[in-house]
């Protein structure tokens, strides 16, 4: 198993010292404190997450593996899984949420509870063990909610909160129901305190408000100080959105985005983000990303950062069998490889990410060349055939009047190659 070859990199006097150094900690609690707590004795910590998708994405996944981090150190995990919070959603910048049925959460709850359950290890005496607030919530009436956590929350400091300042400050407003978001967050934190003991929780730091509701929340009711990390927001370097592209996030789950499209996202990383995402998201130790980050430095062209980042991640999120078939999909879609020996599905996948076009088994390849955007005009597309620069699968196309017929088989599929490097999908009804 992937959880069995983890471990955390020991030459950092703690796991502080590894994180503070992946980059993992933009805001904190009190950070002394912090690096005693997690070089000492086993503590029990949470990081939560929202059913408001079918599956968890990227950013989900830095909280994921800085959780794993910590438990390779010996601590204990708790997954929560917001049965509850995922049915009113925290405040995004700009709008309200839309409110997804009861079904619908719940549903996706039991989704994001197996993605969890994939990057902690549920053995040893530290566990992973899985929560759904919604145990403690669903049953509470508004009066006793008021009473005994609204009571403890001063209106003028939440309005100071990052979240609810901008959506005020925006023509959208927030509505009372996203307003109290941050509440039962807090009460979240109060509760795994009360039950076992929780002493840290880990989150994006624009969820830094909701982190503080709850230490502020612990340490006004059980007069205890406890303690929060805030990861960064991961960017790119020209400062767009990480883990979106051409407007579709990129989630974990193989049946949203498929291993290749995950695998070819890494692959694509700039040399300036390489090397941090390196840090974020493996598990190799200090001395071999130093090593990549020379190679960055001095043979980019090698592009070997961003081959064994691709490698690890998808390894990570989607296993080692299909990581190796996307490897050969690549190779093959470019003359490397035998396109005849990839599975059906890996195929697919490829083809699906590359332009490309659905049609008969009659259809003139010359116009395929056209319909897919390899050519601009149906005459250019006969004269790149002439000149010995189209192929289908890997075999040369040399009749400029050629069809399919015979070269693709009803309900298959084809690469469709101008020149070396420009591409297309060809599927046969």
């Amino acid at each position: 198993m992937i959880l069995d070859s983890q471990q955390n990199d020991t030459s950092f006097a703690d796991v502080w010292e590894e994180l503070v150094w992946r980059g993992l900690v933009h805001v904190s609690t009190d950070q002394a404190a912090l690096k005693e707590l997690l070089s000492g004795e086993p503590i029990t910590y949470y990081c939560g997450f929202d059913p408001t998708a079918p599956s968890l994405h990227l950013g989900n996944l830095v909280q994921l593996l800085t959780m794993r981090r910590i438990q390779l150190a010996g601590h204990k995990p708790l997954g929560l899984v917001g049965g509850s919070t995922g049915l009113i959603g925290d405040p995004r910048p700009t709008a309200e949420r839309t409110l997804n049925t009861k079904e619908t959460v719940a549903e996706w709850v039991g989704h994001l509870q197996g993605q969890v359950s994939r990057f902690l290890s549920g053995e040893g005496e530290n566990a992973v063990r899985l929560v759904n607030n919604l145990d403690w919530t669903g049953e509470l009436s508004a009066i006793d909610f008021l009473r005994e956590i609204g009571k403890h929350y001063r209106v003028g400091t939440m309005l100071k909160k990052d979240a609810v300042a901008s959506r005020l400050n925006s023509d959208a407003g927030i509505s009372y129901t996203e307003f109290s978001y941050q509440i039962l967050q807090g009460f979240d934190y109060l509760e795994l305190f009360r039950l076992y003991g929780c002493v840290l929780q880990t989150g994006g730091s624009d969820q830094w408000g909701n982190l503080t509701s709850g230490t502020d929340l612990i340490h006004r009711v059980e007069g205890v100080s406890v303690h929060a990390i805030g990861t960064p927001l991961i960017t790119n370097s020209d400062g767009s959105k990480f883990g979106k592209s051409e407007g579709n996030a990129i989630w974990l789950d193989p049946e949203m985005c498929s291993p290749y499209r995950f695998y070819q996202f890494w692959l694509n990383s700039d040399d300036a983000d390489v090397i941090s995402r390196l840090k974020v998201f493996t598990f190799l130790g200090r001395q071999r990303i130093e090593e990549l980050a020379a190679l960055v430095e001095n043979e980019p062209f090698r592009r070997e950062a961003q081959r064994t980042l691709a490698n690890e991640v998808t390894t990570l999120v989607h296993g080692a069998d299909a990581t190796a078939a996307v490897i050969a999909a690549s190779e093959a879609l470019f003359g490397q490889g035998d396109l005849a020996a990839l599975d059906a599905d890996t195929l697919e996948s490829a083809l699906r990410e590359l332009p490309n076009t659905t049609t008969s088994p009659d259809a003139q390849i010359a116009q395929l060349l056209l319909d897919t955007g390899l050519v601009k005009s149906a005459s250019e597309g006969r004269r790149a055939i002439a000149q010995g620069g189209v192929s289908l699968d890997n075999v040369k196309v040399d009749d400029e009047t050629a069809t399919l017929e015979g070269r693709v088989a009803p309900g298959g599929m084809a690469v469709l190659r101008r020149g070396k490097k420009t591409l297309a999908g060809i599927f046969v009804e």
